[in-house]
């Protein structure tokens, strides 16, 4: 497998094996990178549930479980060809939003058992999908993958400067304290990895979000009483909630398992583009087929579906590392911090603004690999009308999620998210529109 060309030498490729501690460390930021979105998923649905606090704790921890064993499947690889499961590259996987919607309903019907059952059935049809991705993978040229890359870091941006503000909804949004803090973190990722020399540079959004806490604790922002309750030690459990097998449950799901589909394939893109590998589309396929995979498995844990989480490929870039090792320690990681909720609850109640200063860089250094990408092909009119829609109408999407609202459920549950929307419309005009031959 050829190596692209590319302006960031990476210090780590990705069969490259650091030293434990170092894979520790830059796992830990994996970690601390994804914890926001591993956590609030199961908090989301144990509200809906009107679940207990033991409950809510059960549904966190399971989801931490389940999320270090599916990234250690996805960034390892296993099984045969046919059925080979897992990218192999160095991937954060965790609990999906896409699933939140349909979610409400089912639970109203018939509980959290209900919403286990129907998410295991429906993530079948994402097993059988993968076996489709490679003819359709002809459909991804350069300019939809170098849209779909930019239109993810892009729509991601909103999410950091949520939380440099203190995050939505909170009353103190946009306190310019918060920004103070999101701003220091920011200076510190910046200038540590721009003129850090060796793993300095490496650790730079571990210092940064480091600072960030230790500054917050000083400050009386960091609730100690939780990390004190928090219990040292529990052992995971399969499902101690209960898994019911309806169909009905299953059918609410399928949009959101087509949505993780589109994705998928966009973050395999963006994992190729950072990681500089040109990945087949085997490898595409099988990195669907872990989603699908995962998704399947988790209910037996007591988890909610799986999926390729995109934010953390921004940390390959600025740590310049794709060792898929530091990925399988951070799987590792999980599994452990889902056995030791004091440990989990240090990283959770960690201020906001810290994540979202890190964030910000992390994020638009996703988006900046999508504009590399695009640097590559030639700028005539079709690729221009490609870019800029699917570019449009995502972010569009994005900022005003209520506009697929009025659409029919399935359309809906498509549009929903700023990326599936953006990738379906560089997939269409990419079709519709026939490149014209040049008259010489």
């Amino acid at each position: 497998m050829q190596e692209k060309e590319h302006a960031i030498k990476l210090r780590y490729q990705v069969e490259d094996s650091p030293a434990l501690v170092e894979s520790v460390v830059l796992g830990f930021q994996n970690v601390i990178t994804a914890f926001g979105g591993l956590v609030a998923v199961p908090l989301i649905i144990a509200g809906m549930a009107s679940s207990s606090v033991e409950q809510t704790a059960y549904l966190i921890s399971a989801a931490l479980f389940v999320s270090g064993l599916v990234s250690i499947i996805q960034s390892r690889g296993f099984g045969p060809r046919f059925f080979r499961v897992g990218v192999g590259l160095p991937t954060i996987m965790g609990t999906d939003f896409a699933f939140i919607g349909p979610a409400q309903s089912v639970i109203a019907l018939g509980g959290l058992p209900a919403y286990f059952g129907g998410t295991m059935l429906a993530a079948l049809l994402e097993i059988v999908m993968s076996y489709f991705v490679k003819p359709l993978m002809r459909f991804f040229p350069p300019v939809v993958t170098g849209s779909v890359i930019t239109l993810m870091g892009a729509t991601l941006m909103s999410t950091a400067m949520d939380w440099a503000a203190g995050g939505a909804g909170a009353p103190d949004y946009g306190d310019p304290s918060n920004l103070g803090i999101a701003v220091l973190v920011f200076l510190i990722v910046v200038l540590f990895n721009h003129y850090g020399r060796g793993n300095w540079s490496s650790y730079a959004i571990l210092i940064g979000m480091g600072i960030g806490y230790l500054f917050c604790l000083f400050m009386g922002r960091v609730d100690t009483d939780q990390i004190l309750a928090a219990p040292w030690f529990r052992m995971p459990s399969f499902n101690q909630i209960g898994i019911d097998f309806d169909w009905r449950y299953a059918l609410p799901f399928l949009s959101g398992y087509l949505v993780t589909v589109i994705e998928t394939v966009g973050v395999m893109q963006t994992l190729g583009e950072v990681t500089q590998r040109e990945l087949s589309d085997e490898q595409v396929a099988a990195g669907v087929r872990a989603d699908g995979f995962g998704s399947f498995i988790a209910p037996l844990f007591g988890s909610g579906p799986a999926a390729t989480f995109s934010q953390n490929t921004g940390l390959i870039p600025l740590t310049r590392n794709a060792s898929r090792k530091v990925a399988i320690v951070a799987g590792l990681i999980m599994i452990v911090l889902s056995m030791s909720p004091k440990l989990a609850t240090v990283i959770s109640v960690m201020p906001l603004p810290v994540l979202g200063g890190a964030g910000v860089l992390m994020f638009g250094t996703v988006a900046a690999s999508g504009i590399q990408s695009l640097s590559r092909i030639s700028f005539d009119t079709r690729n221009l009308i490609i870019t800029a829609s699917a570019i449009g109408i995502g972010l569009g999407v994005s900022f005003r999620p209520e506009i697929t609202q009025g659409l029919p459920s399935f359309l809906a549950g498509l549009f929903s998210s700023g990326i599936s929307a953006g990738t379906i419309v560089a997939l269409l005009l990419n079709v519709l529109l026939k490149e014209r031959k040049t008259l010489r």
